[in-house]
Parts: C-alpha cells; structure tokens; sequence
C-alpha cells in the first residue's frame, strides 16, 4: 500500500482521539484555557452528561479578533512565549484542545477583549470553521459544546451512562477547584443541583476552606498542614489524621505547579509516610501540592496532560514521605480516633427524651406543699414523706486512692479504674479518657524497638533451652530466608531439621513470648513481600509484628500503678494516637459532651 498524506479532518479526529476522551476531558481542556486566562470565576454547565451540551463561562481576558481566528486551528497557542517547552507555566500549551473538540463536536465561541468595541463569535462543526461574526458579551469567553462525538459515532458506544460521565465532570471540576482556591467555580447541570465553591482567602487558610468544602467537614476537622522544602521544591499541603480513612486511594490528590495530576509518585510515597498509622486495606485522604521550576519537571508526557515527569524524582518523593511523618508525628496524639465526634455519637441515652417545655415540678413526683396548716397537716405530710426515704447509699464505691493535681493535668490524666480487663479509664481535668491497653502498649514496644534498632540494635536474651517450633516447611524456608533481617530485630533462629526452626534468642524488649506465635505471625507477612518492598518497610513489618507480641495483651488485670505507668509512657510516645496497625489507642470525651448526654446542658 502506497505512503499518503492524511486529509486534515482525519488528522484532526486522530488528534481529538488523543486529547478528548470523553466529556470530562473536554470541560478539562476548557476549564484550563480559562483558568490560564486570568479567569476569577468560571461556571460550567453540562446536559446529558456533557454528550448533548457542556457551556463555560469565565470573566477572564477573552481573546481579540485575530486571536479567535487562529484558537480553532491546529497547534496554535498564546500559553507558549518561545519555542522552550522547559519552562511551561501554563495548564495548557500544546495548542490542539479547540480543533480537536471541533473535530468531533459542535463547538460555539463567544469572546471578548478589553480592547475590542464587541464581542466577536465562531463556530466548528467537523472541523470545518465559519465566519467570525459580531456578538454581544460583557466580558470573559463562553465556549459552547454541543453533539459531542457526532461527528465520530463510534466513539459514542464507549461513553458509559450520563450519570457516570456526570461524575467524571464533578471530579474534574473538583480537582481545579482545589488546585485554585482564589478561583470561584460554579457546577450545574440536569444530572444535580448546583454547586458553588466561592473563592477563597490567600494562604494556607484559604486552601483548607477550600479543600473543606470539597472533601467535606470531616477532612477539615481533621486536616495536618504538612509542609517540607529542599533544593528549590517545595511539598505543601494537608494530611488527614488517620482516623479518617478510605477503602482505596482516589482521595489522594497531587498538584505539580498548579497542575491536578495522577502519580504513581504519590500512591508509594502516601503509603510508605503512613505504614506506621493504618491497616494494610486502609488508605488515607490527602491533598498535596508541589512547586518547583519549570524545567525540573516534563508536563508534556501524556497528551491529555494528566502525568508528568520528575527530573529528580527520588527528591520529590524523599520531601512527600519527610512532610507527612513530620506532619503526623506533631499531631501525634491528635491523630487519635476521638476527633470527630464519633465516640460521641455512638452513646444513645436508653428513654425517649421529653418534650423541651416539659417541667420537672409538674412531674407526679414533686412534692406536692400542703396548703393547709397545723401540726395534724405538718404529721400528715412526713407520714407521706416517709415512704419515699430510702435512706443513704450502701456503700463508697468511689476510687479511694488519692489522685494528685499533677496528674489530673496530665494529657491522658489519672487511672481510676480498670473495665473487662482490657481497657483503662483515666480522669482529666475535662473529661475522661478510654485506653486500650494492647492497643497503647504496642504502640509504645514498636516505637522502642525502631528506636533500639536506629541507636545500636535491639538487644537479645540467649534462651536456656531453645525453643523448637515446628511449622511446614514452606514456612520454614520463609522464615530461613530472612535470617540475617529477623537477627537485627533479635530474633535468632536456625533450621533444626525438614518443618522445624531453633529459636535460640529473642528480643529481651519483648520479655516472655510465644515463639511459635511470633513465628506463625512473620511468615504470613513475608508471604506478601516482593523484592521491590524497600528493606526498611520489610523490618518495620517485622518490628510492628514482634511489638503486637510482646504487649500487653487484653485480659491482663493491671494494677493503677501500672496503669499510671502506662499512660505516663503513652505521653512521652511519639504517635501513640494508633497502634501500629491504625487502631485507635484511646478516646476522649470531654465534660461538657458528657453533661449534653445527660441533659445538663
């Protein structure tokens, strides 16, 4: 078959296969050109999910007649100032969003410049361009789309249903809408209601309401400002506390120079910072945003522009995983699982309550005053009295020992008392606290030993007699395996013949344990390992299994000395909010959340 040049409507489809996926990489495309136009405000409008019509409007510069004329054709751009594409600081640049929407679609500009009498007007419909015509706007640009993917109708059969591709729209607006809090936007549409996210304060204030109004009052209430800074690139942004988690890891968001971007850059980086923090299905929320020169970073990878490349990715993500340990670390024993009003919410008072104009004195109860007088009255009334004294308490059930004042001021205040022989109650100031005692314990066993292993390796105790511990052999080569990582945890093991491992030392941090336990516990997680874990992640594996073994189990009676001991260890812990595997340690009520459950206030 001979070589031949392609017609320009064929080009343009093949281009508009690239770039306009489906609706929402139009309002994408869009959106950016407004936003890199100075836009203050930009509202979007889609019918039918964005298939039958999708309107932006901004209030941004707008373009000149002869701007106009040129924005419809191929590879023609006002975001580039040469031909360096090192240096782009714009969302978009490549010059191939207009034509290849009017490939496929019907597409109707309106503009205005500030130096022009008039608005101007255009329109495509297949690729072909109509006369520049007169029309009335104000200000700004309005981008009308409408028949999208007429003019190639086999890419139709791919969208999915108008509620899914109205999703798709949300996300996108979402993701531009965080990326620039000092924009206001507005989404509307048949599919929904509209939403109007206002523009936002400068700063880092302005960015959490922001992100608060789109992640939700939950991320706000417990959102860590994060922020690191090496060699000109700056990681900033906020981290929710691990309390608030989801099931997979489309609440990660990245902005690389103002740009919304997908990475799997921050997928490693997210979870190797909260490997400490949260289960292993777990995954957290947070909004991270990333500056640094032009050139240290390829925004021309992908046509749709959704990924870029790191010219030194090893710094980016080195400053990713040091902003948020930082961050979570500071706001250790504020990351616990009692911020957000869920510990509060799960007590239900057991009676229907009253009506709010109820009054206690109408209650048949009140003692009614007798409105006569005399001693017969005065006799008769203590009679009736009488029946109802039932006399002092039986017995002082109240904690006897004597708390201090320096402990009630404590951060996890005072042992009182010890319930189901598994959790501690401990009294403040303001409120009480509830410690699972395994949970904390952990927490605290983990923390010494990456702190032993950092400072001169954790120090063992040589058994008298080895404990032999027989297992599968499959087991038995896991664990032989990793010999030479168990010994610098203190673990000491050796073959002792097919489906049977020696045990001759243990960490002398985890006192007396269960070997066999242990040994059943650290196979099954080196089964998910791959050569690709760093060897960090792998030991910290192994020391938050070894931890869990070697604390305090639920079911051991504590004496208060002990629980003091305990709480007083918790305070000086760092991120002894959660266990190490992102269970909460313990919860708060305050007073006053106590005194609305009995209707003191």
């Amino acid at each position: 078959m001979p070589v031949r040049q392609l017609p320009e409507q064929v080009v343009n489809r093949i281009a508009a296969g690239e770039v306009v996926e489906r609706p929402a990489s139009v309002v994408k495309e869009l959106v950016e050109n407004a936003i890199d136009a100075g836009a203050s405000r930009v509202d979007v409008f889609t019918d039918g999910g964005g298939r039958r019509r999708i309107g932006i409007t901004d209030d941004g510069s707008g373009m000149t007649h002869g701007d106009l004329a040129l924005a419809v054709d191929r590879h023609a751009t006002s975001k580039l100032d040469d031909e360096d594409l090192l240096r782009i600081r714009t969302l978009g640049f490549r010059g191939e969003a207009l034509p290849s929407i009017g490939a496929v679609a019907k597409l109707g500009i309106t503009t205005r410049h500030a130096s022009e009498p008039h608005a101007w007007s255009l329109s495509v419909e297949g690729g072909l361009k109509s006369q520049i015509m007169p029309a009335a706007l104000s200000q700004g640009t309005r981008v009308e789309v409408s028949d999208l993917f007429y003019a190639t109708p086999a890419r139709l059969k791919f969208l999915k249903t108008d509620r899914t591709e109205a999703e798709a729209i949300r996300e996108v607006v979402r993701r531009l809408a965080m990326a620039r809090p000092d924009i206001a936007f507005t989404l509307s549409g048949e599919e929904r209601a509209p939403v109007t996210w206002a523009a936002a304060l400068p700063g880092a204030a302005g960015r959490l309401t922001r992100l608060g109004d789109i992640l939700g009052h939950d991320f706000r209430s417990c959102a860590i400002e994060v922020r690191s800074e090496r060699e000109g690139v700056v990681v900033e942004g906020f981290a929710a506390a691990p309390s608030l988690t989801r099931a997979n890891a489309l609440g990660q968001y990245l902005f690389v120079n103002g740009r919304p971007v997908r990475d799997k850059l921050i997928l490693g980086a997210v979870r190797a910072a909260y490997s400490d923090y949260l289960p292993r299905d777990r995954h957290p929320v947070v909004a991270l945003f990333v500056t640094l020169a032009p050139q240290e970073v390829d925004a021309n990878v992908h046509p749709a522009k959704t990924e870029v490349r790191f010219r030194n990715a090893g710094l980016v993500r080195a400053l990713i995983v040091h902003a948020l340990k930082d961050g979570l670390a500071r706001e250790g024993r504020r990351t616990a699982a009692n911020t957000d009003g869920a510990a509060l919410s799960a007590f239900r008072p057991s009676f229907a309550p009253r009506p709010t104009n109820w009054d206690w004195r109408s209650s048949p109860a009140y003692p009614v005053r007798p409105s006569f007088e005399g001693a017969a009255a005065t006799a008769l009334a203590e009679a009736g009295q009488a029946a109802f004294d039932v006399g002092a308490p039986t017995a002082d059930v109240r904690f006897e020992a004597q708390l201090s004042a320096d402990l009630l001021d404590r951060p996890l205040g005072a042992a009182r008392t010890q319930i189901h022989e598994t959790y501690i109650v401990s009294q403040t100031r303001d409120g009480l606290i509830v410690v699972d005692q395994h949970a904390a314990h952990e927490r605290i066993v983990y923390e010494k030993l990456k702190a032993s292993l950092a400072k001169n390796g954790v120090q063992r105790q040589i058994l008298l007699i080895p404990e032999i511990v027989e297992l599968d052999e499959a087991t038995v080569e896991k664990l032989l395996a990793r010999t030479d990582e168990l010994a610098s945890f203190g673990l000491a093991i050796e073959s002792f013949g097919p489906g049977a491992v020696a045990v001759r030392e243990t960490p002398s941090l985890l006192g007396k344990t269960n070997a066999a336990a242990l040994l059943r516990d650290l196979a099954e997680h080196m089964a998910e390992w791959d050569e690709a874990l760093p060897l960090e992640r792998r030991l910290m594996h192994v020391a938050a299994t070894m931890a869990c073994h070697g604390s305090v189990r639920a079911g051991r009676r504590l004496k208060p000395e002990e629980m003091n001991a305990l709480l007083r260890e918790m305070e000086d812990t760092p991120n002894s909010g959660q266990c190490n595997h992102g269970r909460p340690t313990y919860v708060e009520l305050k007073l006053s959340d106590i005194e609305k459950l009995f209707g003191r206030r």
